[in-house]
């Protein structure tokens, strides 16, 4: 890799936009210098472009330690110019990153390279501290917001926990947020703080390996669902706090990483809600946004009617971002949405096809099944999962789509995270059976009592 940079002041100066560089085809702007007192390069007997094709072609694994060689090359290799150099060169890597929950108020992210399967963990995320000052609640506040979001969501739980304890809304622990990948970032969206639906948005940048705060979402919402279409990101459903306990929202809103704007989205009509026979059961029925996928260039969002501690799968609808307008789902595809808890739908694209997890009446299988949009029903691609549905977590288990495969994140009884596929022997997908099916587990980390909250596969 050459010499080691001396020590001396390092400052960085301007790029010389109008120098090409002479790498064949690959020509592109001339790269940062750098300076001190004299003339200095990243790697002192090379030419910075050559310096940065090096270092392009590194394993990112190797980055974290490299930037402690100097100030010119921790510049150099957080910059902008070299991300963009990977993309252009073929050469950037899926990382699967995943979001675990440990104490009250508490959330851990950690990244794992899927080529040498290691995990890094990632700097601290701010604190979730609401602004609002917490208020009495009579008994009566405390039942109204427990009917409202079930058990299986969490929020329930806390809040009959806290009235049996006799501890006030303040002390309820972080929970529900929502995350997001874009522009290779991983963003985190809102949840629950002292009772309190944040409207707060988090970035997470690999490159400088540091969390920042980003413009907040316009409203307040907590259990939301986040998807990226066209390279923005959307963020529907959810719920917030009302006058009279927590309230189930139909608005949507969505974000420009470019500019940093959001924008309001159309009410979700909830078409299909509206069709109750009496004016009491729309006044008991909550309707609620249990998933959302980003599917053939259009939000395909699973809804149910609520009403503690009962779910009714109502089908579903579809936001087309071109008619800025919703549409009501397919029958067999919203109907058929199988359930990862009650009130809560996985669903992930691997390869422009749909994916999702069912689990079984038993504690330790499920199913993986796809969609078949000819036929507007779902398959059973992947008959037997070995899958612990571990109830009183948030996120019994997790998908991603990685490299083009499916894999499945869970935790085992003994606390190990496992990242783990299902290889298809002799290609039998037509007939699927546990005997032909072998399970290859790409990593295992023990990560102690920490509950999954959600994974991202970000390629950097």
């Amino acid at each position: 890799m050459g010499s080691v940079v001396s020590s001396a002041k390092i400052n960085a100066r301007s790029m010389d936009r109008h120098e090409k560089s002479g790498f064949g085809s690959n020509k592109r702007v001339k790269i940062s210098t750098y300076e001190c007192d004299s003339f200095q390069r990243i790697i002192p007997t090379l030419p910075d472009e050559l310096s940065f094709q090096i270092l392009a072609r590194l394993p990112r694994l190797y980055y974290l330690k490299l930037k402690l060689v100097s100030q010119a090359w921790k510049v150099a290799i957080t910059s902008s110019e070299l991300s963009q150099l990977r993309r252009e060169l073929g050469l950037t890597e899926e990382w699967l990153y995943v979001l675990t929950k440990l104490e009250r108020n508490k959330l851990d992210c950690y990244a794992l390279d899927p080529l040498f399967r290691k995990w890094q963990r990632l700097p601290p995320m701010p604190s979730f501290v609401s602004e609002e000052e917490s208020t009495g609640r009579t008994q009566s506040s405390w039942f109204q917001m427990w009917n409202v979001v079930g058990s299986s969501i969490r929020i329930a739980d806390f809040i009959k926990g806290w009235f049996r304890r006799r501890y006030g809304l303040d002390q309820m622990p972080f929970c529900g947020c929502s995350v997001g990948v874009a522009d290779g970032c991983l963003y985190v969206f809102g949840g629950f703080s002292r009772a309190v639906a944040l409207n707060c948005v988090f970035r997470y940048n690999p490159c400088l390996n540091v969390w920042q705060e980003v413009s907040p979402m316009i409203s307040g919402r907590a259990f939301s669902k986040a998807a990226l279409l066209q390279s923005k990101l959307y963020v529907v459903g959810g719920v917030s706090r009302g006058r009279n306990g927590l309230l189930p929202l139909r608005s949507g809103e969505v974000f420009d990483p470019k500019t940093g704007i959001w924008s309001e989205l159309p009410e979700m009509p909830f078409m299909k809600a509206q069709v109750l026979p009496t004016a009491f059961l729309a006044d008991v029925l909550k309707p609620i946004a249990t998933g959302m996928a980003s599917y053939k260039g259009k939000l395909y969002v699973p809804q149910s009617l609520y009403s503690w501690p009962f779910f009714f799968d109502i089908g579903g609808e579809i936001y087309d971002p071109e008619l800025n307008s919703w549409e009501t789902m397919a029958d067999g595809l919203g109907d058929g949405w199988p359930a990862r808890q009650a009130g809560t739908k996985l669903g992930i694209v691997v390869n422009e096809e749909l994916y999702t997890l069912e689990p079984s009446s038993s504690l330790d299988s499920g199913q993986i099944k796809r969609y078949d949009s000819e036929q507007d029903t779902w398959k059973t691609i992947v008959p037997q999962v070995p899958v612990h549905d571990f109830t009183d977590a948030e996120a019994p288990f997790l998908l991603a789509g990685l490299h083009g495969k499916v894999h499945v994140i869970t935790k085992e009884a003994n606390n190990n995270l496992q990242v783990i596929q299902a290889v298809l022997q002799n290609n039998i997908e037509n007939s699927p059976s546990e005997e032909n099916i072998i399970w290859n587990i790409l990593a295992s980390k023990n990560f102690g009592s920490a509950e999954l909250v959600s994974c991202q596969v970000l390629d950097v």
